[in-house]
């Protein structure tokens, strides 16, 4: 007989702790967390003055984590219902019934409370502040106009930008002119990469109603076309400091830029799936080489 205490039950119980435990963490979307951690730290960086308050970072970048990771639950918390009728996500823990919706609910809002209430104290209420309100902006207005609207591409692009100010005012407890400069190269950065992405999984999309892009763009030409427009204007964007920064500075910047715009003008000349896909990586790995750069001619 096998009694409760035996190691047989316990062999049991372990695998199904560490799935459950794996499908919170999940919840939290980490690969997103990572990009969210990034544009933080650069902003807390680049608003230091002085010497770096590592554990000042330390904090920001963890109250941060917790109200990102609060978010991304909530909003698969919402969206659970169109994420089943999705290939890519019918498999997410809430879609296929490994979490209940109860659970999943209260984890985020745990998580987002917590980072709330910490930055707030172990911060600045500025830093809060700004943090909660990205949370509210990405699930009040973002998460619902997927369904209604392509727009939602442009106003989820204000909430999507904000790691780069709660860094900043997490540093110096303002929101100074340069902080702009760092918001509206991950505001515009968030134009090519999201709509790739779009462009990717197209008929996952319409298959949730989602509405990612517009309906009269049947062959995908405006959305390619829009991709290469905010891309060259990324890049422009990313040169505004060469005056200050010098010639170093314009000689990265455009090394970076012309990665990036390879890939785009590919996929302007193509609707390819696998093309789209490039760009997705190409941003990724471009948008993390820009903000070296920045820091670097700090």
């Amino acid at each position: 007989m096998v009694t409760s205490a035996s190691p047989l039950s316990h062999s049991i119980a372990k695998p199904g702790l560490k799935a459950k435990l794996r499908d919170y963490y999940t919840l939290t979307k980490p690969e997103v967390n990572l990009l969210i951690l990034m544009t933080t730290s650069a902003g807390y960086y680049l608003g230091t003055r002085g010497s770096l308050n590592v554990l000042g970072m330390v904090n920001t970048l963890l109250g941060t984590l917790l109200v990102a990771s609060g978010t991304a639950t909530l909003n698969q918390w919402m969206e659970r219902v169109w994420d089943g009728k999705m290939r890519r996500t019918a498999s997410r823990a809430l879609p296929s019934g490994r979490l209940s919706t109860r659970e999943a609910f209260w984890f985020g809002c745990i998580l987002s409370t917590v980072g709330g209430l910490y930055l707030a104290v172990m911060i600045n209420p500025l830093a809060a502040l700004l943090a909660v309100s990205t949370l509210l902006s990405y699930l009040l207005v973002y998460t619902p106009l997927k369904r209604i609207t392509p727009l939602c591409t442009l106003l989820g692009a204000f909430p999507g930008a904000m790691p780069t100010l709660i860094g900043w005012a997490a540093a110096s407890g303002r929101i100074d002119p340069a902080a702009w400069f760092l918001f509206a190269i991950l505001f515009l950065w968030q134009f090519p990469h999201f709509l790739a992405i779009a462009l990717m999984y197209q008929d996952d999309y319409d298959r949730a109603g989602y509405r990612m892009l517009p309906r009269f763009d049947v062959g995908s030409r405006f959305t390619r076309a829009e991709i290469l427009g905010f891309s060259i204007v990324l890049v422009l964007t990313t040169l505004l400091p060469t005056v200050r920064a010098g010639f170093p500075y314009l000689a990265a910047m455009l090394s970076a830029g012309v990665f990036l715009l390879y890939h785009v003008a590919r996929l302007t000349k193509s609707a390819s799936k696998t093309l789209a896909s490039r760009v997705v990586h190409a941003s990724v790995i471009y948008l993390p080489l820009v903000l070296l750069i920045i820091a670097w001619q700090r």
